[in-house]
């Protein structure tokens, strides 16, 4: 591809991701037979966690082109890749339009009949949640994600003929402009495919909770991928301690600020103790769900925070690539906290739908990511920053 041997692991990921792919989809098909209400809900959940993933690793991307610093140029190419499967993430939502009864409240004509107050509550809301509404912005925020992606892409690619200042100054106003449209769409498309599940309940800092959950998913599967890559010699010479050790710091910040914004929302619910707010965590605290609350302050904040603390764990690439698979099923076990409980409306439980949809979205996504980053070489050769971070190699 584009005159560059493509790496064996990534052809691996690309076949296996397309057979795990192909499988988790044939159940959820043979699923979505008997019980269409848990195939919608399920293909929902899983959705948000893979396209969240896609969206932080663009959102992290425009930030490096901002910021600079080394620590991005040996993520760079991993962040575009995961940012051109955007492109093609709309076909995935495709299947919830035709199951928007079975997933939201506020689109069940009988759920509406038999319920007065979730009635009058969707009628104040009833010019924003509506069907026709809901799909066109959807479809606005696919066009963007999809249209940032081939202009990063696209713009970095030519630096690779030859570093431009020109070129440089493009990616870096995109990129401011850009993190303002992703902080737009990222917050109402929360809310859309998120909060709107109980369209009786609010916050102003819930798509702030997407934002921050999907940087972290983002810098998580950046570190993953490059520690299972970093073996290879173009790589070898750039993935140092130092580069590492920065990454590990910046996993470390978004650990921290989504531990912030999570305990920021509880405390001005806790606080303010108003009907409208509070039905919202006593659901996700009781029934079995407060097990999972419990999991996510120890796993998802304790543990990553303390083993973050060490120096030796940041600069050591299998040690941080563990912490940060360890985080990567945290925000798949937050992401069905946070949804979960409109979802399985009982109590907790998980349905195997779930695992089936999550496996079936995820080795699709995983197939096309490997596919993009196999069809460009793996660190950004017409940056000039590059030779100063093979230069760090071993500090």
């Amino acid at each position: 591809m584009n005159g560059h041997a493509v790496p064996g692991q990534l052809d691996t990921l690309r076949r296996r991701g397309l057979a795990l792919g192909v499988l988790g989809l044939a159940a959820c098909g043979l699923g979505a037979l008997p019980s269409p209400e848990q195939f919608f809900r399920s293909w929902l959940f899983a959705l948000l966690f893979w396209l969240g993933i896609a969206i932080g690793c663009q959102s992290v991307l425009m930030i490096q082109h901002l910021t600079g610093g080394l620590w991005g140029l040996v993520i760079r190419r991993i962040l575009e890749a995961a940012s051109r499967t955007l492109r093609y993430a709309w076909v995935l939502f495709v299947p919830l339009a035709f199951g928007l009864p079975h997933v939201f409240v506020w689109a069940n004509h009988d759920a509406l009949a038999s319920d007065h107050h979730l009635h009058q509550a969707v009628s104040r809301k009833a010019e924003y949640l509506n069907a026709p509404f809901f799909l066109g912005r959807a479809a606005f925020y696919f066009a963007v994600w999809a249209v940032l992606a081939h202009l990063l892409s696209r713009w970095s690619a030519e630096q690779d003929r030859g570093f431009s200042p020109r070129l440089a100054g493009r990616l870096r106003g995109l990129s401011g402009g850009g993190l303002l449209l992703m902080g737009l769409t990222i917050t109402f498309s929360a809310v859309d495919w998120g909060m709107s599940l109980d369209p009786r309940w609010f916050s102003t800092i819930y798509g702030v909770l997407f934002m921050v959950g999907q940087a972290l998913s983002a810098m998580a599967f950046s570190i993953v991928i490059l520690a299972w890559l970093s073996a290879l010699p173009n790589l070898a010479r750039a993935v140092s301690a130092r580069v590492m050790h920065d990454l590990g710091k910046l996993l470390f910040a978004f650990v921290m600020l989504w531990a912030y914004v999570n305990l920021s929302q509880f405390l001005i619910v806790w606080s303010g103790n108003l009907p409208e707010e509070i039905p919202w965590y006593i659901l996700r605290l009781s029934g079995g769900w407060q097990l999972i609350a419990g999991l996510l302050v120890i796993a998802h904040f304790a543990l990553p925070f303390l083993m973050l603390l060490s120096r030796d764990v940041k600069r050591n690439a299998s040690m941080l690539a563990a912490v940060a698979s360890g985080l990567l099923l945290m925000r798949l076990l937050d992401l069905f906290w946070l949804v979960g409980p409109e979802l399985h409306a009982r109590g907790f439980a998980v349905h195997w739908l779930d695992l089936a949809a999550t496996l079936g979205i995820g080795g699709l996504w995983l197939h096309l990511f490997a596919r993009e980053l196999a069809a460009s070489p793996l660190l950004p050769v017409g940056d000039p920053e590059l030779a100063e971070a093979i230069a760090g190699a071993g500090r």
